[in-house]
């Protein structure tokens, strides 16, 4: 009879205790409910701070279940769990089995906002910790701790660090001239004197477009107060055919250059490389004998050299020896290279028009572009008549530029003055400075129609060229011309 009671007491007692035990489990379930619920509300811990170990309530919870089996060789692994919100810690070796899984409800409060940065798919929140004592947990893949860390494959950043992320990119930028750079009115180029016309008219700065690299916006002015300066010394005798030459003149030139501007048409060679071979063959008859047998040879060469220093892909010397339908052997052409080299001194850099006339064709549009191809290539077929005459050596490169540039305004608009201020502020040049070049370059144009030379104009009554040596040419010379030479 005692024994029956005193079975009955202990089972009583065990019963009280496993109540009591599941009273205090209950507690404690609540108690981290609420504490993941308050909790949430704070800033999210990054990925580097989640560990396998157990808080020390948990660990109080679980001792009074069971004691942990030693974990050598458990491997804590998290795996994301997408169809529900919750984190399920399931039965396992050494925690002793319920009849309800544990779980954590997705806590409602409101998230501070923070910015999400994609890692690679492969990214793998495998630990396998080295020493485990009774402070791990065994966790299988099923296992997702809280909301935190439901996707592995983000890292989370906070409104903090996203400041100095974008910080560090504007100061890089602004470091490598990345953003848009505003230029300083410091930095217009400026002359010694600025002259305003009465009218009104303003100097319309050219050097403001820092868009395009060909331009060289912030070292424009500097590059051509240098060619101004270096013209003087690259420029041939003024009479060289009086002085130097005595088996060819001024008219076997011309018959040379209009070839030459064939030449360069079917080699398709760009106009700086025509105007350069003219400078080195004026530049090496101003001090050598040359007889006319051996003046196509000089042409070739100074083209082959020009050709070398302006052109991408340069003619091959067999080339040059099949222009001149094999007149000259390829060691003559190499010959004459070597000679022409070594009298300009491996100077090949030289001021020609072509060099001012882009200069001066911006200056003359000012902020109009609407006619800016019919004054470039008119510009342009002004410039290249003068190559074919000997008596225009006497005008410096940068002078015929801007005649050039005054003929074709004045023909393309009689009725506007062709020069204002913009033009004087970039040329240097007054309107009374030009006026005898101006009058030579209309005689050219005038009397081009009946030359027998005909490859420049042939060349610029192409359709590229906008048929302006048909269309613009004046046949005669009108009183109000010479009027706006001189105002």
């Amino acid at each position: 009879m005692m024994t029956t009671q005193n079975r009955r007491s202990s089972v009583s007692s065990a019963v009280a205790k496993r109540q009591a035990m599941a009273a205090n489990s209950s507690g404690l379930e609540n108690n981290q409910t609420g504490k993941l619920n308050t909790g949430a509300a704070k800033k999210r811990p990054a990925l580097s701070n989640i560990s396998n170990h157990t808080t020390v309530s948990a660990r109080n919870s679980i001792s009074h279940s069971s004691k942990l089996a030693p974990c050598t060789s458990k491997i804590v692994s998290i795996k994301k769990n997408i169809s529900s919100g919750t984190a399920v810690l399931p039965a396992s070796s050494s925690v002793r089995p319920s009849s309800k899984p544990v779980s954590i409800q997705r806590s409602d409060a409101v998230v501070p906002k923070i910015t999400v940065i994609p890692l690679p798919a492969t990214c793998s929140m495998d630990i396998s910790p080295s020493h485990s004592d009774e402070s791990l947990v065994s966790m299988d893949e099923s296992m997702s701790i809280s909301d935190t860390v439901r996707s592995p494959e983000v890292e989370y950043i906070d409104d903090h660090e996203s400041a100095a992320v974008d910080f560090i990119e504007k100061k890089a930028c602004s470091t490598l001239y990345i953003s848009e750079y505003v230029k300083a009115a410091a930095d217009i180029c400026k002359r010694d004197v600025l002259v305003d016309l009465e009218s009104g008219d303003k100097i319309v700065n050219i050097d403001n477009n820092l868009v395009d690299p060909q331009l060289c916006a912030t070292m424009a002015c500097d590059i051509y107060k240098h060619l101004r300066t270096s013209e003087a010394k690259k420029r041939p005798s003024t009479d060289f055919m009086a002085k130097v030459q005595k088996d060819i003149n001024p008219s076997m030139r011309a018959i040379l250059i209009d070839w030459l501007v064939e030449v360069a048409e079917e080699y398709r060679l760009v106009p700086d490389t025509l105007h350069l071979t003219i400078n080195y063959i004026d530049r090496y008859l101003s001090g050598n004998l040359m007889d006319r047998q051996r003046l196509q040879l000089l042409g070739v060469a100074c083209m082959m050299i020009a050709s070398k220093y302006e052109e991408i892909c340069a003619p091959q010397v067999e080339e040059f020896c099949y222009i001149t339908d094999n007149t000259y052997f390829k060691e003559e052409v190499l010959q004459m290279e070597s000679a022409v080299l070594n009298y300009l001194k491996f100077e090949m850099t030289a001021p020609t028009a072509k060099c001012f006339l882009r200069r001066f064709v911006r200056a003359a549009q000012g902020l109009n572009e609407v006619l800016s191809l019919q004054l470039e290539h008119l510009a342009s077929y002004i410039a290249e008549l003068s190559l074919l005459e000997y008596n225009m050596l006497c005008y410096a490169p940068s002078l015929i530029a801007a005649s050039a540039i005054f003929l074709a305004k004045y023909i393309l608009l009689p009725s506007v003055k062709p020069w204002n201020s913009t033009l004087r502020h970039y040329t240097l040049y007054q309107p009374s400075d030009l006026r005898d070049c101006v009058m030579a370059l209309h005689s050219l144009c005038c009397n081009n129609n009946n030359s027998s030379l005909p490859a420049v104009r042939e060349k610029y009554s192409q359709h590229k060229y906008k048929f302006v040596a048909k269309k613009y040419c004046p046949p005669t010379v009108p009183v109000e011309f010479f009027q706006n030479i001189s105002s």
